[in-house]
C-alpha cells in the first residue's frame, strides 16, 4: 500500500485574495478581481497534493458556521475531511496581490480559540490512523487558547508511530519543536524564520547552510530553506545544493511556500533522492505561481518545470 500524506492546519482561513494593479496606502484603490478560497498553510498543502494525484487526507480544526468553503474543496479534489470541527467561525485572511510588482500584502486576522483538549482529540485521531511510512506535514500557526508546545507535542506523540514528519510553522511554536525532544524529520523554515530560531542575521548561503547544519546536528534529517525568488536550498547530511528556477511572472504569490512543502512531501511519498527532491519542489512553487489560490497546473507543467531546475552544489 502506498504511503499517505496527512497535513494539520490548527490555524485554517478563509483567504480573500484581491488582485489590483499597485497598492496605494491612504487612498482608494481600484481591484481588478476578488477571490475566495479555503485557505490555511496544511489546506494548501493538501489541495497542491490532491491536484499531483496524491491520495491526501486534511486534519485539524474547523469553525463549524462557515465551513462549507473547506467542505467543497475538499469534496471536488478528493481530499478525506478529518477537520475537527469547533464552535463559532474559521478566521478571513486578506491578501493584497499586486500585479505590477508580484508583491502581496497580508493581513491575518487571529484564530477561532481552541484548548488543548482540542489538540489531543487531533492527535489521538491521527494516531488512529497513521501507518508507518505515512507522511504528516505539520502546518502554520497555531490558534488563540492553544499552548506554544503544540507541536512539540504532536511530534512526541506521532514520531514513535514511523511516519515521516515535515515542520512548517514560525515563532515560538517552532523554537520549542526543533528544540524538543522529539523534532521533525523535515523543517522548511524561510530564512526570516529561520534567523528568528537561530537569534541571529543569516545574510548570505554560508550562513544559512551553518544554520541548516545545527539544525541536523539536533536530529533534523533533511533542512529546506525558503528564499522566494532566489530558489531554495536543501540540506541533509552529506549533501546541501540550492535550487533555482527561471525567473516567473507570478499572478499570486499567495501559497507558493505551501506548494515547496507539497512537493516535498510528495518527494517524499515517492522515495526521491534529494537532488530530484528539490527539482520537483521548486517545481510545485514556481508552477503554484500563475495561479490564485491553492491549485497546481497539470502535472505535466510541473515535471516540465522540474527539468529545468539549475542545482548548485554548495560546500
Amino acid at each position: 500500500m502506498s504511503a499517505r500524506v496527512y497535513t494539520v492546519t490548527l490555524n485554517p482561513a478563509l483567504d480573500q485574495t484581491v488582485t489590483l494593479e499597485r497598492l496605494t496606502p491612504g487612498v482608494v484603490n481600484l481591484a481588478q478581481s476578488a477571490s475566495s478560497n479555503a485557505g490555511g498553510k496544511g489546506v494548501n498543502v493538501a489541495s497542491c497534493l490532491a491536484d499531483w494525484g496524491a491520495p491526501v487526507s486534511a486534519c485539524g480544526l474547523l469553525g463549524r458556521n462557515n465551513g462549507e468553503a473547506f467542505e467543497q474543496l475538499f469534496q471536488a479534489k478528493g481530499i478525506a475531511d478529518r477537520m475537527l470541527r469547533l464552535p463559532g467561525d474559521t478566521r478571513i485572511n486578506i491578501k493584497l496581490a499586486e500585479l505590477a510588482g508580484g508583491d502581496t500584502t497580508d493581513i491575518n486576522l487571529p484564530g477561532i480559540a481552541a484548548d488543548a483538549a482540542e489538540l489531543d482529540r487531533v492527535s489521538a485521531d491521527l494516531e488512529a490512523a497513521l501507518r508507518p511510512g505515512d507522511i504528516v506535514a505539520l502546518c502554520g500557526s497555531l490558534p488563540p487558547g492553544l499552548p506554544a508546545d503544540g507541536y512539540a507535542r504532536l511530534l512526541r506523540s506521532l514520531r514513535p508511530l514511523g511516519a515521516r514528519l515535515l515542520l512548517d510553522s514560525s515563532g515560538e511554536a517552532l523554537r520549542l519543536a526543533l528544540n524538543g525532544a522529539a523534532p521533525p524529520h523535515c523543517v522548511k523554515p524561510n530564512r526570516q524564520e529561520l534567523e528568528q530560531w537561530a537569534g541571529r542575521s543569516l545574510p548570505d548561503s554560508a550562513a544559512l547552510l551553518a544554520c541548516a547544519r545545527e539544525l541536523l546536528q539536533a536530529g533534523v534529517e533533511r533542512v529546506v530553506v525558503s528564499l522566494g525568488a532566489e530558489g531554495a536550498l536543501f540540506v541533509e547530511n552529506g549533501q546541501a545544493l540550492l535550487a533555482t528556477l527561471p525567473a516567473q511572472r507570478p499572478l499570486s504569490t499567495v501559497g507558493a511556500g505551501d506548494a515547496l512543502l507539497a512537493g516535498l512531501a510528495a518527494g517524499w511519498r515517492d522515495a526521491l533522492p534529494l537532488t530530484a527532491a528539490a527539482r520537483l519542489a521548486v517545481a510545485f512553487a514556481a508552477a503554484k505561481l500563475a495561479r490564485v489560490g491553492p491549485h497546481l497546473p497539470p502535472a505535466e507543467q510541473v515535471r516540465a518545470l522540474a527539468a529545468q531546475a539549475q542545482l548548485h552544489q554548495l560546500d
